[in-house]
């Protein structure tokens, strides 16, 4: 399995002594995204940057993993909603990077769907295990459970 996206940017408008951030996303399935770079970064805070796509990468694969693995054990999830977060620092090497990314799942299961906190840790815990994005990182996530 593999994938492609092209990403493109172009000269355009800016300040002087400075260059435009804002670029283009094209993935394969045919859809665009306008991004930027993160404003602390000089870029524009009304366009997508890279630290909240690779969060996005992250959250979304953990829940889709999670809903293979509910579906599996036959509890059905209603909704699935993550308020996500990520910060950027140094690393020892003195490198900025993102060094920490935090999941906070609220699941809802279908009505008379009853599903204890141990039995839901150990859903999360399996579901990040098997994320393939999370196992691509380096940086530090936590699954901060919401009952």
């Amino acid at each position: 399995m593999s994938f492609h996206l092209t990403v493109s940017w172009q000269t355009s408008p800016a300040p002087e002594g400075e260059f435009n951030r804002d670029h283009q996303i094209d993935f394969g399935t045919g859809q665009q995204l306008l991004a930027s770079a993160a404003p602390e970064y000089k870029g524009n805070e009304a366009k997508v940057n890279p630290e909240e796509s690779l969060l996005a990468a992250l959250s979304s694969c953990h829940m889709l993993t999670f809903l293979t693995i509910a579906h599996l054990k036959r509890l059905p999830v209603e909704s699935y909603r993550d308020n996500a977060t990520a910060e950027i620092g140094k690393k020892e090497s003195g490198k900025i990077a993102v060094t920490r990314m935090s999941l906070n799942p609220e699941v809802t299961f279908a009505e008379g769907t009853e599903v204890d906190r141990e039995t839901l840790e150990k859903i999360h815990e399996k579901a990040h295990a098997n994320c393939f994005i999370a196992n691509s990182l380096a940086a530090d996530t936590e699954v901060e459970i919401n009952f």
